[in-house]
């Protein structure tokens, strides 16, 4: 089988807040470069970043500053993150949120006196969350959307990444193997600087926000590429997941983080709140703490009905919180509860990962002509990201990435020579399957969802975690062995849900390895067995690759090149 062949300078993978600003600024450095963007679905109608419905950590406020924002984002990470990258987040983000609005064309919600109005997010010292209403992500993914339709940017819509693909002569890398789905047939996609954006989404488990087309497909491509992950058991779950009944997509899906930070309230089985015997911020603890208060709630005995808890908005009045929260109020009703007036049923729900690929502030990976940004990197948010700094970090970064890529194709790029034998296994890997019997799908992927929500969910220990592991080597033959029809290969879903398979267990065996090494408890990653964070001052992160097949990790430094455990930026502003 011989792919088709395409040539670019710039191949963006994802069209997301990451892979679109990338595009804006890489034809704003260099606006005869040739730059394309590859989705596995429409651009504009898919990815993660149009279902953000929070807002966008800035400080902008009198009273707020970097330094304070930098502070939340080092703590709340519990001082794992890369602070040269957190840093370059908090600083780029007063840029980029003028950007959106000034020269994009977003329209944030104000303030009577004309200023941008900031809400209140949990684990932050200040309100700095910009939004539009609670529909924040479809503002900023239309507009960005808009403009890229404006410029000379093409477009590979319907086409899946299945391989990086290196150069002949091992200099970097030198495109991507890709699928038209529209025709079932391959794609190579030859390019003299690639960025990885394609996003995270933790599918992999029970309950989950991201939409179904996400399967940490980016993930699972740098780790066939011998690529190192960092911090890959830090896997985020929002507290507050819709618990709308089995067989319903809704189930899972996000109720925004403002619920809480406006006052809303978690309820037990009894109609007791219960979030100030675990932490004294209440439901405006950190997202990991209000998480894993609630499983522990779960497991005494206080569960409602459909196995989770109540949030209840009544108290702040229905008509306020109708007006204010508008499309969680529209989203409820549809799945028949009343959030203004009643109580709705929720469950923590995987939400985002942390860990992904490292990377640099300008956005460099290992390996050369390999860009990354978004939720596919590494290091920004630490052991736990705060709500309002997903949108923010996919923005800024992919907008350094832009730069980055422009200038560096400008100044000495061309195409490499890729490697035959590369092509030839990546397309063994994705084809081979067709015409054999087939397995069953469906029953893996419910093993997949049970096994990473029971084993190496919120609450976790070796037991477990060795046992997950187990399992999940069961589960990656199983998913080799299992064939897919060869009939019609155009919008071949059981093909594609195959492939989709093949990564999320991948990406999870990282996930899982991860857990088990880190044996102490930091922000998402808790091990009943080890309850306590280790000496913050000697901290190390997880580094996950695979090599001849296996999974080997490692545990690095942190380097604490801008405040040591203990110090405050705030000291040094003041």
């Amino acid at each position: 089988m011989s792919p088709e062949q395409v040539e670019t300078d710039i191949l963006i993978l994802g069209s997301g807040g990451a892979g679109l600003f990338a595009a804006l600024h890489a034809k704003k450095v260099a606006p005869d470069l040739d730059v394309t963007v590859a989705v596995k679905g429409l651009l504009g109608k898919c990815g993660c970043t149009r279902m953000v419905q929070g807002g966008y950590n800035v400080a902008l406020a009198p009273g707020d500053s970097v330094e304070r924002h930098f502070m939340d984002t080092i703590e709340g990470g519990k001082w794992l993150n890369d602070q040269a990258l957190a840093w370059t987040l908090v600083t780029e983000a007063q840029v980029r949120i003028r950007e959106l609005e000034t020269e994009l064309g977003c329209f944030f919600d104000r303030n009577p006196d004309g200023s941008v109005h900031q809400k209140a997010f949990a684990g932050q010292t200040f309100d700095r969350t910009v939004h539009k209403g609670d529909l924040t992500g479809i503002e900023i993914i239309n507009r960005l959307s808009e403009q890229v339709w404006r410029r000379d940017v093409h477009r590979l819509e319907d086409h899946r990444a299945l391989e990086l693909i290196p150069a002949r002569d091992g200099s970097g890398l030198a495109g991507v193997l890709m699928l038209d789905m529209r025709t079932g047939e391959p794609k190579l996609v030859r390019a003299k600087a690639v960025l990885l954006a394609t996003g995270g989404g933790p599918t992999m488990y029970k309950y989950h926000t991201p939409s179904g087309d996400k399967s940490c497909d980016g993930l699972a491509m740098a780790l066939r590429a011998g690529l190192p992950l960092r911090d890959m058991e830090m896997v985020q779950f929002h507290p507050t997941g819709l618990l709308a009944g089995a067989g319903t997509r809704m189930t899972g899906t996000v109720l925004e983080e403002g619920l809480r930070g406006a006052g809303g309230w978690l309820l037990d089985s009894t109609g007791q709140r219960f979030m100030e015997a675990y932490d004294p911020r209440a439901e405006r603890a950190t997202r990991d703490v209000v998480s894993r208060s609630i499983m522990r709630r779960l497991r005494e005995g206080f569960g409602t009905p459909s196995g989770g808890v109540h949030i209840q908005m009544s108290h702040l009045g229905p008509e306020d919180v109708r007006r204010r929260f508008k499309g969680m109020v529209e989203r409820c009703a549809d799945c028949g509860f009343d959030l203004a007036g009643g109580l709705v049923e929720v469950i923590p729900t995987a939400h985002y990962m942390m860990g992904g690929l490292q990377f640099a502030v300008d956005c460099t990976t290992a390996l050369p002509r390999l860009y990354a940004a978004g939720e596919d990197t590494g290091g920004v948010h630490g052991a736990n990201r705060l709500g309002g700094n997903g949108v923010a970090n996919s923005t800024v970064f992919g907008g350094l990435a832009g730069q980055s890529m422009a200038r560096a194709v400008t100044r000495e790029g061309a195409l490499a020579e890729p490697d035959p034998a590369a092509i030839e296994a990546g397309l063994a890997r994705a084809y081979g399957s067709l015409g054999r019997p087939a397995g069953s799908l469906p029953e893996i992927r419910e093993a997949l969802y049970e096994t990473m929500w029971a084993d190496v969910g919120i609450l976790r220990d070796a037991t477990g975690l060795t046992r997950a592991l187990a399992t999940l080597d069961g589960l990656s033959d199983a998913v080799a062995r299992a064939g897919a029809p060869d009939g019609d290969r155009r919008y071949a879903l059981t093909w594609m849900d195959r492939l989709n398979l093949e990564n999320l267990v991948l990406v999870s065996q990282a996930v899982a390895r991860a857990a088990l090494a880190r044996t102490d408890s930091r922000g998402a990653h808790f091990r009943e067995d080890f309850p306590e964070a280790s000496d913050l001052a000697t901290s190390h992160y997880t580094v996950v690759r695979q090599r001849g097949g296996a999974l080997d990790l490692a545990m690095e430094p942190v380097h604490f090149t801008h405040v040591r455990p203990g110090g405050s930026l705030l000291d040094a502003a003041a």
